[in-house]
């Protein structure tokens, strides 16, 4: 296998990855509000991703470094015609990390409300926007000869980008309330389980219209590929074990969804790597706009290295932080009001810059 498919398959493994990784937190972020309805039930669903929402991310960074190193050519004409897009995503990803780092320092509700808020809208936007990106790879935006793009920032709003991208809010929704089910227990599990139902049925259907439609894209054939039938399958296994209150398998149903659904963008868009709406002559290619063969051979060599250490690294930080979160009990007369609030997560365990929950003191007399 020559080096340039290599490298294209390397850069489709990172932005799965990221998906499926930071799929989970992207959806936790956004629904801590409405599984939350208190500052302890809310800090206990961003505490569920606490260690691991910063890791995650990476998987961005070098995926977009992988494309920059490996395909120059793409990154110039792909990011360039994102430029304004990028902005508003840098914003939300900067949103993101404040919130989580700056919540808790302040002990007043206006101050909290107001991180949490830009937590939210940070989570739901964030999704939609890779989806659009992802999509308009395979749609096809307007590039001249030179892999210059000729438009403006409504031509990247097409009609299959902005589905894509739905699709995938869709997907990061269901799968945060996956996790927050699996890693939860009390008021804030019991609402994310009961969430997750109502999501399945949005992403089943998302996910069926957008296996088709991908595969229409790409000018082959009505009929969706095996990545996209085993995608509509995963997530119809997890609508199956959200309602059989699987936790654990509904998880990893939503894993394989969105990640077969991010696959499916990569394997219909090759050879190409950015498909021109202008002209079919002018497509970016796995080989036309590959790096050198000797920036390849070391960029290889330190992907080999390198790679195994993250995947150990990012395992061992899940199995250390693989225990439930405990949070409020659920008042067994209505199955909303808290009547017991159990050490969540204390500061000796928290991950830094995230508020540790900590029991109140008892009430006297």
């Amino acid at each position: 296998m020559e080096l340039p498919v290599v490298w294209f398959i390397i850069v489709a493994i990172f932005w799965i990855g990221f998906f499926v990784l930071e799929g989970f937190d992207l959806g936790v972020g956004a629904l801590h509000r409405v599984v939350g309805r208190t500052d302890i039930e809310q800090r206990v669903a961003i505490n569920t991703i606490g260690p691991f929402w910063d890791g995650n991310e990476v998987w961005l960074i070098v995926g977009g470094a992988a494309i920059f190193a490996a395909f120059p050519a793409w990154y110039a004409s792909w990011f360039s015609a994102l430029y304004l897009a990028l902005f508003v995503v840098i914003l939300g990803l900067i949103a993101r990390g404040l919130s989580f780092e700056y919540r808790g320092k302040v002990d007043r509700p206006a101050w909290r409300a107001t991180w949490s808020w830009a937590l939210t809208i940070s989570s739901l936007l964030l999704p939609v926007l890779f989806g659009v990106a992802l999509g308009d790879l395979l749609h096809g935006l307007p590039i001249n000869k030179a892999g210059v793009y000729t438009g403006n920032f409504f031509d990247l709003l097409t009609p299959y980008g902005l589905f894509t991208g739905l699709t995938f809010l869709s997907l990061t929704l269901l799968h945060g309330a996956t996790f927050l089910s699996m890693k939860t227990s009390g008021v804030v599990h019991d609402r994310a389980r009961r969430l997750a139902g109502r999501l399945a049925s949005v992403a089943v259907l998302a996910v069926a219209v957008f296996a088709v439609w991908t595969h229409l894209a790409s000018d082959k054939s009505v009929v969706p590929g095996p990545v996209q039938f085993l995608a509509v399958f995963a997530v119809f296994a997890a609508a199956w074990a959200v309602r059989d209150q699987r936790d654990g398998w509904a998880f990893t149903a939503t894993a394989f969804a969105i990640g077969l659904s991010a696959a499916s963008i990569f394997i219909d868009l090759y050879p190409n790597v950015m498909v021109s709406s202008t002209s079919a002559r002018y497509n970016l290619t796995v080989d036309n706009s590959a790096s050198g063969h000797y920036a390849l051979v070391v960029m290889t060599v330190v992907a080999v290295l390198l790679f195994p250490v993250v995947l150990l690294y990012q395992g061992w930080t899940y199995y250390t932080f693989r225990a439930r979160i405990r949070g409020p009990v659920a008042d067994a007369a209505d199955g909303s009001a808290a009547v017991d609030v159990p050490v969540a997560l204390d500061a000796a365990t928290a991950a830094p810059g995230v508020d540790p929950v900590v029991a109140p003191p008892p009430e006297r007399g």
